[in-house]
């Protein structure tokens, strides 16, 4: 056992401190492909020092206090669901497993709010609210294996987040442990004038800039009807600007997702006539506001072709199931998705310029994407590629030459390198192109909160040598 395993052993209890092989290699990597294809060729090199499973917010803080005094590096680990390298903890450090923190810590039905340990599985905390009646709103693919400390973490977005809103619109309130080991309460309000807003702070801040332990998020009744319809449109540009036309008005149908052709083929094709862009509704709520919504869609999507509820219902039953990585392995491909965002007037350039900057990738077999999540002012990408490099022992460079061309062709558009999946380890060396003369306050911010640079160093930020 490490000396700093060693003390926190002795500070928090044996039991909370792990350093056998099975437990530490199951927290060196979180769901990122070039994670999974360093491990599958043991390149990940020293592993962390040890793994502590904290039990409620005081151990956290305990654990941070005494890594922060000894100089040793923290990544805070949820379901390990990231897939951009963010809870891949450098060599030496100590990794804090949050999901023993699972409990749901209180549910009010007067002000539709609900207290949650970080730690708890967006899955399982879906579900305890359901089983009074109500819905978190929130529906990640990774929803399965994703704590919600994560999610706030990463600034995640839902499937239905066209009505709902993304994580920073349903979460109010937050307890964070700071890198000197303090913890922070911000309160959760429907809204307060009492300065910046110190929440935004910690959404998506990666364990950067401290540990989210626990979590105020609101909620909503169970819908009292859903349905569902499709339409397939001649070009993508036709969907997407169905999309905005919908939106624009003020019309919310939590779920407008459009496929292009090639995806559309792939997954729909039992349904959408053959080189079409298939759009997916989803509307719920008051019974009398469905009806409306959807006649109201219907409308404005006059360049579609109806096709129904079937592609939709297919959807909503396969939605979160995903191949493991080692599937596309043990065959000779990488394939990976690059969630991207523009303004209306740039999306559609965008996309062809993304589709088109892939094709340049040796080894590039297809290259794809949807629209999944859609505001007054624009939308995402989903990008989906698959690689097949003719020398696999490549493939780690034609993966990254793929991601850099993305991030270039979508800097050069206009649009934002991350839409929902966060930074992480990844997205680096993008950050502040992005940023312009804004980067230099996220700086500011890691140096007066960690100016040691312990918590989870290498993602979000990498701040300059003193």
């Amino acid at each position: 056992m490490s000396d700093i395993a060693a003390a926190l052993a002795s500070l928090l209890g044996q039991d909370r401190v792990a350093t056998d092989q099975a437990t530490v290699e199951s927290h060196r990597i979180d769901y990122w492909v070039l994670a999974h294809l360093r491990a599958r060729e043991g390149r990940l090199g020293p592993p962390p020092a040890c793994v502590v499973q904290p039990h409620d917010t005081a151990e956290v803080a305990a654990a941070v206090r005494l890594c922060q005094q000894r100089g040793v590096a923290v990544v805070p680990y949820g379901g390990g669901s990231g897939v951009l390298g963010g809870a891949m903890p450098p060599p030496g450090a100590v990794v804090l497993d949050l999901r023993k923190m699972n409990r749901l810590l209180s549910l009010d039905e007067t002000s539709l709010l609900a207290v949650v340990q970080a730690g708890m599985l967006g899955s399982d905390y879906e579900r305890a609210v359901q089983a009074r009646g109500y819905t978190s709103a929130h529906w990640p693919q990774s929803i399965e294996r994703a704590t919600m400390g994560g999610l706030v973490a990463t600034r995640s977005a839902g499937q239905f987040s066209t009505r709902y809103g993304n994580i920073e619109d349903l979460c109010l309130g937050l307890e964070v442990v700071l890198p000197n080991g303090e913890p922070v309460r911000i309160p959760a309000f429907p809204r307060s004038a009492t300065g910046p807003s110190l929440r935004e702070i910690f959404l998506g801040s990666e364990g950067a800039l401290g540990i989210v332990t626990e979590v105020t998020m609101r909620l909503f009744p169970l819908p009292e009807r859903r349905a569902l319809a499709s339409f397939a449109f001649p070009t993508f540009a036709a969907g997407l600007e169905a999309i905005r036309r919908i939106v624009r008005v003020g019309w919310r149908p939590p779920v407008l997702r459009l496929y292009d052709a090639m995806e559309t083929a792939r997954t729909f094709s039992a349904w959408a006539p053959s080189g079409t862009h298939l759009l997916l509704v989803v509307s719920e709520g008051p019974s009398t506001l469905v009806d409306v919504e959807l006649d109201a869609v219907t409308g404005l999507s006059e360049e579609g072709t109806v096709v129904g509820p079937a592609p939709v219902a297919h959807w909503l039953e396969h939605r979160n199931e995903v191949p493991s990585w080692d599937f596309f392995f043990e065959r000779g491909l990488v394939v990976d998705t690059i969630e991207i965002a523009a303004t209306w007037d740039r999306i559609a350039h965008l996309y062809h310029n993304v589709l088109a900057a892939l094709q340049d990738v040796p080894g590039m077999l297809v290259a794809s994407a949807h629209s999944s999540h859609s505001y007054g002012q624009g939308t995402n990408l989903y990008v989906t590629f698959a690689l097949k490099p003719e020398d696999f022992s490549r493939a780690e460079t034609s993966y990254l030459d793929a991601w850099s061309r993305v991030m270039e062709a979508t800097l050069a558009r206009g649009g934002t390198i991350a839409h929902h999946h966060g930074i992480g380890r990844l997205r680096v060396p993008w950050l502040a192109r992005e940023l312009g003369n804004a980067y230099p306050v996220l700086l500011a911010l890691k140096r007066a909160l960690d100016p040691a640079n312990v918590m989870n160093p290498g993602a979000l930020v990498v701040p300059p040598s003193p």
